[in-house]
């Protein structure tokens, strides 16, 4: 049995979003986010993960749940290996791997209304990278906006933590990044304005084995379509 699992609150305008996400039509917000939840096997329940009860566990035990941990899974899929494929729901990122394997790690995503799906590509690559915030978030985040310049990479509040991924459609940039983060215990939770997060120490497993080119497969209920590779 998974330890963790979507709770499932799709109203019917939702449904009618699914419907056209199906059919290939690009959406706005139009689907409610379904709630993760993980077992307790203390009490053999399931409980909701939201962004308290995310804090509180990652402060008691210094480490995320073993869900959203790194490990080794059975995988079945016919994308080669080196493919990243997100599963945004579950809140999962998966390494295609040789022999029916994948990696997997735990993963932030976006919260409602910022979420999207489709198939892009890692376009480049960095080390410490540097944090523009897109002039969205400029005008609705007065925090951001004193770093309308870009904030330099290596600092220890930088958002993006110590590695990205930049994620393309063709030889355009999505804005869209796979990154660190300086709040680990968003991990599993509906957090950013679309990019992928992950902890700062499987950001950088995950950047050692990934090539630039590597093909990345978003899939994410409700969310607004790319068209891409």
């Amino acid at each position: 049995m998974s330890a963790v699992r979507e709770k499932k609150r799709t109203s019917r305008l939702g449904r009618l979003g699914l419907l056209l996400a199906a059919a290939g039509i690009a959406l706005g917000p139009l689907v409610a986010l379904a709630q993760t939840q993980i077992y307790d096997a203390k009490t053999g329940k399931w409980v909701d993960y939201d962004k308290k009860k995310a804090r509180q566990l990652y402060a008691r035990n210094k480490q995320l749940p073993e869900a959203f941990q790194r490990q080794v899974v059975p995988f079945r899929t016919a994308e080669a290996p080196g493919t990243i494929i997100i599963d945004g729901n579950q809140h999962f990122l998966y390494l295609v791997q040789p022999g029916g394997k994948a990696i997997r790690y735990g993963i932030g995503v976006g919260r409602e209304g910022f979420g999207w799906a489709g198939m892009v590509r890692v376009g480049r690559k960095a080390e410490n990278p540097t944090w523009t915030p897109p002039p969205e978030m400029v005008a609705r985040d007065p925090n951001a906006a004193k770093w309308a310049a870009g904030m330099p990479g290596g600092r220890p509040d930088n958002p993006l933590g110590p590695r990205a991924m930049y994620l393309f459609v063709g030889d355009s940039d999505t804005i869209y990044r796979i990154h660190g983060t300086i709040e680990p215990w968003t991990i599993g939770l509906d957090v950013s304005s679309g990019c992928i997060r992950l902890n700062n120490e499987d950001v950088i497993d995950l950047y050692d084995r990934v090539d630039v080119g590597a093909k990345v497969i978003v899939l994410m209920q409700g969310a607004a379509l790319y068209k891409g590779v």
